[in-house]
Protein backbone atom coordinates (compact mmCIF):
# COMPACT_ATOMS: atom_id res chain seq x y z
CA UNK A 1 0.00 0.00 0.00
CA UNK A 2 2.67 2.22 0.57
CA UNK A 3 4.09 1.85 -2.96
CA UNK A 4 0.52 2.87 -4.07
CA UNK A 5 0.53 5.89 -1.59
CA UNK A 6 3.57 6.61 -3.34
CA UNK A 7 2.79 6.43 -7.06
CA UNK A 8 -0.25 7.99 -6.67
CA UNK A 9 1.25 11.47 -5.50
CA UNK A 10 3.84 11.23 -7.83
CA UNK A 11 1.77 10.56 -10.86
CA UNK A 12 -1.53 13.70 -9.35
CA UNK A 13 1.52 15.71 -9.88
CA UNK A 14 2.90 14.38 -13.19
CA UNK A 15 -0.63 14.83 -14.36
CA UNK A 16 -0.91 18.76 -12.86
CA UNK A 17 2.11 19.49 -14.54
CA UNK A 18 1.58 18.04 -17.93
CA UNK A 19 -2.21 20.22 -17.89
CA UNK A 20 -0.45 23.38 -17.14
CA UNK A 21 2.04 23.13 -19.19
CA UNK A 22 -0.82 22.91 -21.73
CA UNK A 23 -2.46 25.91 -20.13
CA UNK A 24 -4.78 23.58 -18.96
CA UNK A 25 -6.93 22.87 -15.29
CA UNK A 26 -5.20 19.67 -13.45
CA UNK A 27 -9.20 18.98 -12.77
CA UNK A 28 -10.18 18.85 -16.60
CA UNK A 29 -7.83 15.43 -16.69
CA UNK A 30 -9.23 12.51 -15.24
CA UNK A 31 -6.94 9.59 -14.02
CA UNK A 32 -7.99 6.10 -14.84
CA UNK A 33 -6.85 2.95 -13.08
CA UNK A 34 -6.32 0.36 -15.38
CA UNK A 35 -6.56 -2.42 -12.68
CA UNK A 36 -6.21 -5.89 -14.54
CA UNK A 37 -4.61 -8.13 -12.63
CA UNK A 38 -4.56 -6.13 -9.18
CA UNK A 39 -6.26 -7.84 -6.21
CA UNK A 40 -9.69 -6.24 -5.32
CA UNK A 41 -8.05 -5.24 -1.58
CA UNK A 42 -5.33 -2.90 -3.39
CA UNK A 43 -8.29 -1.44 -5.64
CA UNK A 44 -10.47 -0.88 -2.63
CA UNK A 45 -7.41 1.00 -0.47
CA UNK A 46 -7.01 3.19 -3.54
CA UNK A 47 -10.25 4.16 -3.58
CA UNK A 48 -10.38 4.76 -0.33
CA UNK A 49 -7.20 7.51 -0.94
CA UNK A 50 -9.27 9.18 -3.54
CA UNK A 51 -9.14 6.81 -6.43
CA UNK A 52 -12.07 7.65 -8.08
CA UNK A 53 -12.32 6.19 -11.95
CA UNK A 54 -11.59 2.34 -12.52
CA UNK A 55 -11.14 0.66 -16.20
CA UNK A 56 -10.89 -3.40 -15.90
CA UNK A 57 -9.90 -5.16 -19.48
CA UNK A 58 -11.04 -8.45 -19.44
CA UNK A 59 -14.58 -9.39 -18.80
CA UNK A 60 -14.57 -12.53 -16.51
CA UNK A 61 -11.83 -10.27 -14.13
CA UNK A 62 -14.47 -7.69 -13.94
CA UNK A 63 -17.31 -10.26 -13.29
CA UNK A 64 -14.96 -11.79 -10.41
CA UNK A 65 -14.26 -8.78 -9.01
CA UNK A 66 -17.30 -7.07 -9.43
CA UNK A 67 -18.83 -7.66 -5.82
CA UNK A 68 -16.40 -6.88 -3.55
CA UNK A 69 -15.38 -3.30 -5.22
CA UNK A 70 -16.08 -0.07 -3.64
CA UNK A 71 -18.48 0.66 -6.14
CA UNK A 72 -19.91 3.25 -4.07
CA UNK A 73 -16.87 5.39 -4.38
CA UNK A 74 -15.79 5.03 -7.53
CA UNK A 75 -16.70 4.72 -12.00
CA UNK A 76 -16.14 1.24 -13.43
CA UNK A 77 -15.57 1.66 -16.81
CA UNK A 78 -14.67 -1.63 -19.61
CA UNK A 79 -11.35 -0.93 -21.35
CA UNK A 80 -10.31 -3.98 -23.23
CA UNK A 81 -11.32 -5.31 -26.22
CA UNK A 82 -14.46 -7.11 -26.27
CA UNK A 83 -16.28 -9.62 -28.27
CA UNK A 84 -20.52 -8.87 -29.09
CA UNK A 85 -21.25 -11.96 -27.05
CA UNK A 86 -20.23 -10.98 -23.78
CA UNK A 87 -21.30 -7.68 -23.94
CA UNK A 88 -24.41 -9.26 -21.89
CA UNK A 89 -21.93 -9.31 -18.84
CA UNK A 90 -21.33 -5.65 -18.91
CA UNK A 91 -24.50 -3.62 -19.54
CA UNK A 92 -25.50 -2.40 -16.08
CA UNK A 93 -22.33 -2.70 -14.65
CA UNK A 94 -19.90 -0.43 -16.32
CA UNK A 95 -20.82 3.44 -17.04
CA UNK A 96 -18.73 3.29 -20.50
CA UNK A 97 -17.46 0.95 -22.69
CA UNK A 98 -14.25 2.40 -24.24
CA UNK A 99 -13.77 -0.29 -27.20
CA UNK A 100 -15.89 0.50 -29.59
CA UNK A 101 -14.91 -0.16 -33.31
CA UNK A 102 -17.53 -1.74 -34.94
CA UNK A 103 -21.28 -1.29 -36.10
CA UNK A 104 -21.96 -4.47 -34.72
CA UNK A 105 -20.55 -4.46 -31.09
CA UNK A 106 -22.48 -0.51 -30.79
CA UNK A 107 -25.35 -2.02 -31.73
CA UNK A 108 -25.09 -4.90 -29.20
CA UNK A 109 -24.49 -2.62 -26.37
CA UNK A 110 -27.38 -0.62 -27.45
CA UNK A 111 -29.41 -3.10 -27.78
CA UNK A 112 -29.05 -4.90 -24.31
CA UNK A 113 -28.66 -1.55 -23.13
CA UNK A 114 -32.43 -0.31 -24.01
CA UNK A 115 -33.71 -3.73 -23.02
CA UNK A 116 -32.88 -2.50 -19.42
CA UNK A 117 -33.73 0.76 -20.10
CA UNK A 118 -30.31 2.00 -19.24
CA UNK A 119 -28.43 4.01 -21.73
CA UNK A 120 -24.48 3.32 -21.62
CA UNK A 121 -21.54 5.54 -22.93
CA UNK A 122 -19.34 4.61 -25.33
CA UNK A 123 -15.87 5.82 -26.39
CA UNK A 124 -15.21 5.03 -30.07
CA UNK A 125 -11.51 3.42 -30.33
CA UNK A 126 -9.30 4.62 -33.15
CA UNK A 127 -6.50 2.94 -34.88
CA UNK A 128 -4.39 6.02 -35.00
CA UNK A 129 -1.49 4.13 -36.22
CA UNK A 130 -3.54 1.98 -38.94
CA UNK A 131 -1.71 -0.81 -37.08
CA UNK A 132 -3.55 -4.20 -38.60
CA UNK A 133 -3.23 -6.58 -35.30
CA UNK A 134 -5.04 -3.79 -32.97
CA UNK A 135 -8.59 -3.30 -33.03
CA UNK A 136 -9.81 0.47 -33.26
CA UNK A 137 -11.66 2.58 -36.68
CA UNK A 138 -9.85 3.34 -39.03
CA UNK A 139 -8.83 7.28 -39.00
CA UNK A 140 -10.68 7.38 -42.37
CA UNK A 141 -13.96 5.95 -41.67
CA UNK A 142 -14.34 7.84 -38.42
CA UNK A 143 -17.00 10.73 -38.96
CA UNK A 144 -19.29 7.73 -41.03
CA UNK A 145 -18.78 5.12 -37.90
CA UNK A 146 -19.84 7.83 -35.39
CA UNK A 147 -22.85 8.90 -37.96
CA UNK A 148 -24.08 5.42 -37.87
CA UNK A 149 -23.83 4.59 -33.93
CA UNK A 150 -25.04 7.89 -32.89
CA UNK A 151 -28.64 7.00 -34.15
CA UNK A 152 -28.42 3.75 -31.39
CA UNK A 153 -30.70 4.07 -28.78
CA UNK A 154 -29.48 2.59 -25.38
CA UNK A 155 -25.84 4.00 -26.21
CA UNK A 156 -24.29 7.89 -25.90
CA UNK A 157 -21.43 8.46 -27.66
CA UNK A 158 -19.13 9.97 -25.26
CA UNK A 159 -15.90 10.44 -26.73
CA UNK A 160 -12.43 8.62 -28.41
CA UNK A 161 -10.03 6.10 -27.29
CA UNK A 162 -7.07 5.21 -28.80
CA UNK A 163 -3.58 2.96 -27.87
CA UNK A 164 -0.74 4.65 -30.54
CA UNK A 165 1.81 2.46 -31.60
CA UNK A 166 4.34 1.73 -29.15
CA UNK A 167 7.19 4.56 -29.85
CA UNK A 168 10.10 6.13 -28.59
CA UNK A 169 10.24 9.06 -30.67
CA UNK A 170 8.60 12.00 -28.65
CA UNK A 171 8.06 13.59 -31.63
CA UNK A 172 6.06 10.05 -33.32
CA UNK A 173 3.78 9.79 -30.60
CA UNK A 174 2.94 13.33 -29.99
CA UNK A 175 1.79 13.54 -33.72
CA UNK A 176 -0.62 10.54 -33.08
CA UNK A 177 -1.69 12.10 -29.89
CA UNK A 178 -2.31 15.50 -31.38
CA UNK A 179 -3.97 14.05 -34.63
CA UNK A 180 -6.11 12.35 -32.03
CA UNK A 181 -7.00 15.76 -30.11
CA UNK A 182 -8.02 17.70 -33.73
CA UNK A 183 -10.45 14.17 -34.65
CA UNK A 184 -12.24 14.99 -30.50
CA UNK A 185 -12.15 18.72 -31.32
CA UNK A 186 -13.39 18.57 -34.82
CA UNK A 187 -16.03 15.80 -34.02
CA UNK A 188 -17.06 17.86 -31.00
CA UNK A 189 -17.68 21.21 -33.36
CA UNK A 190 -20.29 19.24 -35.55
CA UNK A 191 -22.57 19.27 -32.36
CA UNK A 192 -23.90 16.46 -33.38
CA UNK A 193 -27.11 14.44 -31.48
CA UNK A 194 -26.22 12.06 -29.21
CA UNK A 195 -22.62 12.56 -29.71
CA UNK A 196 -21.27 14.50 -26.59
CA UNK A 197 -17.10 14.49 -26.49
CA UNK A 198 -16.67 13.87 -22.77
CA UNK A 199 -13.68 12.08 -23.41
CA UNK A 200 -10.46 11.84 -25.67
CA UNK A 201 -9.15 8.93 -23.47
CA UNK A 202 -5.36 8.33 -24.78
CA UNK A 203 -2.28 7.87 -22.88
CA UNK A 204 -0.65 5.02 -20.70
CA UNK A 205 2.14 4.86 -17.54
CA UNK A 206 4.90 5.16 -20.36
CA UNK A 207 3.33 8.41 -22.06
CA UNK A 208 0.80 10.09 -20.09
CA UNK A 209 1.77 13.45 -19.20
CA UNK A 210 2.72 13.41 -23.15
CA UNK A 211 -0.87 13.22 -24.31
CA UNK A 212 -1.86 15.43 -21.60
CA UNK A 213 -0.30 18.08 -23.17
CA UNK A 214 -1.23 17.20 -26.67
CA UNK A 215 -5.16 17.78 -25.10
CA UNK A 216 -5.90 13.85 -23.60
CA UNK A 217 -9.04 14.46 -20.85
CA UNK A 218 -8.45 11.28 -19.60
CA UNK A 219 -5.38 9.04 -18.95
CA UNK A 220 -5.45 5.08 -18.29
CA UNK A 221 -2.51 4.31 -15.72
CA UNK A 222 -1.88 1.01 -14.34
CA UNK A 223 1.75 -0.33 -13.65
CA UNK A 224 3.12 3.04 -12.67
CA UNK A 225 -0.22 3.24 -10.05
CA UNK A 226 0.35 -0.21 -9.24
CA UNK A 227 3.83 -1.47 -10.14
CA UNK A 228 4.69 -4.31 -12.84
CA UNK A 229 1.58 -6.75 -13.73
CA UNK A 230 1.87 -9.95 -11.86
CA UNK A 231 0.27 -12.36 -15.17
CA UNK A 232 1.08 -15.89 -12.83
Amino acid sequence: MAVFDENYARIQEEIAQAALRAGRKPEDVTLLAATKTVPVETINYAVSKGLSCLGENRVQELLDKYDALDREHCDLQFIGRLQTNKVKYLIGKVSCIQSVDSVKLAQEIARLSERQGLVTGVLVQVNIGREEQKGGVDPDALLEFIDQIREFKGIRVDGLMAVPPICDDKTVLSAYFSAMAKYYVDIAAKKSDNVYMRSLSMGMSADFPLAIECGATMVRVGSSLFGARNYA
